[in-house]
């Protein structure tokens, strides 16, 4: 099931004000950067993130799901409907992604 524009829409509202948060879209969902890191992405409407440790802290009680058969486990946002929460998520996110591969 591919996400919808409104749900999309949702999380990025959620998200206005924070520099260079921006979407692109990947086969009917959505891959979500934050200053140009990959933070994670919108699949079947659930906004899923990175493990990496900072996001496990603070979501302790996020569960683990896979976005789609075979892909690694990424954490579901259980803080999307708290915008200062979710944005303190993609600040204390950023360092501990990796940078982006340049495109050719």
């Amino acid at each position: 099931m591919a996400s919808s524009v409104e749900y999309l829409n949702y999380v990025l509202e959620q998200l206005s004000g924070m520099e260079k948060v921006s979407c692109r879209p990947m086969m009917g969902e959505y891959i979500i950067y934050y200053k140009g890191k990959i933070v994670g992405g919108i699949y079947d409407d659930r906004f899923l993130v990175k493990p990496v440790e900072s996001a496990k802290r603070l979501m302790p009680d996020a569960e683990f799901v896979s976005p789609y058969p075979g892909a690694g486990e990424l954490l579901a946002v259980d803080i999307i409907d708290d915008r200062k929460a979710l944005r303190e998520l993609l600040h204390a996110m950023y360092d501990e992604l990796p940078a982006s591969k340049k495109r050719r």
